[in-house]
């Protein structure tokens, strides 16, 4: 496993080579001023050899190469028709992410909220109950499966496609955290971050994070400064976001093309992750002839294989790290578990997407400034998905009528109250009112007799948008992009396959947005979608300890909606490359 670079401190280091740079006058080559130099006015070219390659991380060599099915379509579903794309280099976790990681999470997110707001700290947790099957005993895995020791390096499951995204979140802070302690920039300090009060990288870019300095900061050379500053993007010191991939990222990896190609000739097409067209290992002269090369099921009812020759040595998941990696290190791209992707699901995304980095979900943000211009205080309290929250309220009263006591209905009552009146706020743009609203809903849960209570809390913590200490965010409107020709609208999730030109009653001239949409956008309305595929339904790639062969050939592609979670689903983070493709001293 990668880990960090043993570095000197950063602070030492900048100040050295920032002195030396001085002293030769590197200079610009569009105005000839020098850089470095607080007689100038102390435009700054800081030293940078390449990015740093985070824990647990592989670099993955772009490319281009033939994405979708390439071989029979057994469910005869044509939504994953061979096109040749190009990816660009990025970062890839060598494993699926693990309960222990998960354990590691769940235990900072207790302790920086689970006094305050135990609520962030429920919506965290995996849901144990997805191995339950009517007809199966699998109750040891609710009980033993997240938090044994046992199970510490298993892939981690039960985890819903937002749950993975909010990991990703906080792995990316933490392990900046950890970058600027170990330059000697902070102290690290477990007791005093509570809160808001806890490092995010977003929140130190804007300066809305100081810590406990353990110096006073990189040197400002500009003419009027203090004399020291907070490390800033253009330094490089810390790293980009971790992030699910793409589809076609994950795709792209699984293959592991670079281990069968010379040159610009990629000698023989591959089914699996390895090379061959068996699911077994061919190496005839290896020690592992004849083996199992994946985790999956072999035939009807074999999920393990014959007492004394376990065919895969794995009931259900396995170890993050059994198996062979494929070419780029990659270990259980096929097999074990099935894993989350960014993408939103389409049928015809082949047809759709572009030819390079393809990628369908997005939806364009930018930070909430205030009246000077500056960035917008971070949130010191919850933010709800209010029309999740009364949906979810609802439907809990429709599926238990007839067996709520008075008290719960009263609760139920009240909430609803409190989430009509946040609503109105809302639309007055209120915006920390209409969340004080649904905390003081929770509050009210806390202090109440109803034995429904911890079911409402649950469900609505399952609608949390943003925590204390996040950064307040809003999506782009159209007014503020009048004159651009690449994008106008936020959400371009619908473009080309669902948005109401890809529709047939394009030419309508009464019609309204959502009746004449392709899809339900709107999941959270009361009675559900109307549709399996929404923009809240995701992709999921590769196959798992319970799948057949099949599914575990990288072009295969299903999808599940992103509040779901199951037994079979796991996910590992992806991280953007930045500068040249292939590496140092490889351009």
């Amino acid at each position: 496993m990668n880990k960090f670079k043993n570095l000197l401190p950063a602070a030492a280091v900048v100040f050295g080579l920032l002195f030396m740079a001085s002293c030769a006058k590197d200079r610009s080559g569009a105005t000839g001023w020098a850089y470095n130099d607080p007689s100038n006015g102390g435009f700054e070219k800081t030293p940078f050899v390449e990015q740093e390659t985070g824990p647990g991380l592989v670099l993955i060599e772009g490319g281009t190469f033939t994405m979708g099915r390439v071989e029979d379509d057994l469910g005869y579903e044509w939504d994953a028709i061979p096109r040749r794309v190009t990816v660009s280099s990025y970062y890839l976790d060598e494993t699926e992410v693990t309960n222990f990681f998960w354990l590691e999470y769940l235990h900072w997110l207790d302790r920086i909220y689970g006094d305050s707001y135990p609520e962030i700290v429920n919506k965290a947790l995996p849901d144990t109950l997805v191995w339950r099957e009517k007809m199966e005993y699998n109750e040891p895995y609710v009980e033993y499966y997240l938090r044994h020791p046992a199970y510490r390096d298993y892939p981690v499951v039960g985890v819903n496609w937002l749950q993975a995204n909010d990991f990703c979140a906080w792995r990316t802070d933490r392990v900046n955290e950890l970058i600027l302690i170990r330059e000697g920039l902070l102290v690290h300090n477990a007791e005093a971050q509570v809160d808001e009060d806890h490092f995010t990288t977003d929140a130190y870019f804007a300066g809305q994070y100081e810590g406990e300095k353990a110096a006073d900061g990189l040197p400002d050379l500009r003419p009027n400064s203090s004399g020291y500053r907070n490390v800033r993007m253009e330094d490089g010191i810390l790293l980009p976001r971790y992030r699910l991939p793409t589809e076609a990222e994950w795709e792209y990896a699984a293959l592991g093309l670079i281990g069968n190609s010379y040159q610009e000739l990629i000698s023989d097409r591959r089914t699996y992750p390895w090379n061959g067209h068996y699911v077994r290992n061919d190496d005839s002269g290896g020690r592992f002839y004849g083996q199992l090369n994946a985790n999956f099921v072999r035939g009807r009812g074999d999920m393990m294989g014959v007492a004394g020759a376990l065919n895969d040595n794995a009931d259900i998941t396995s170890p993050v790290f059994a198996y062979a990696p494929n070419d780029y290190g990659l270990y259980n791209m096929a097999g074990n578990v099935s894993e989350w992707v960014m993408d939103v699901y389409r049928p015809l995304s082949a047809q759709d997407k572009s030819e390079f980095r393809p990628f369908r979900g997005n939806v364009y943000q930018t930070r909430v400034l205030n009246s000077e211009g500056g960035v917008e205080d971070k949130y010191d309290f919850v933010v709800y998905d209010l029309e999740g929250v009364e949906y979810f309220l609802k439907e809990y009263q429709k599926k238990s009528q007839g067996r709520l006591t008075d008290t719960d209905q009263n609760l139920i009552d009240n909430l609803l109250t409190y989430v009509e009146q946040a609503k109105q706020d809302e639309k007055n743009r209120l915006i920390d009112e209409a969340n004080q609203r649904i905390q003081d809903g929770m509050d009210l849960i806390a202090t109440s007799d109803s034995k429904i209570a911890p079911d409402l809390r649950d469900g609505i913590a399952d609608y949390i948008d943003y925590t204390p200490g996040d950064l307040r965010q809003r999506e782009v409107t159209v007014a503020e992009n009048i004159d651009r020709r690449n994008y106008r609208q936020a959400d371009n999730i619908d473009y080309r396959d669902g948005d109401l030109s890809s529709s047939i009653y394009y030419n309508r001239q009464d019609r309204n947005d959502d009746p004449f949409k392709m899809y339900d956008s709107k999941p959270t309305t009361p009675g559900g979608p109307s549709t399996l595929i929404t923009n809240r339904t995701r992709v999921y790639k590769g196959g798992s300890w319970r799948d057949r062969a099949y599914y575990t050939i990288p072009g295969t592609r299903r999808f599940l909606d992103e509040r779901q979670a199951t037994a079979t689903i796991g996910f590992r983070c992806a991280m953007t490359r930045v500068g040249s493709p292939v590496g140092f001293n490889q351009e």
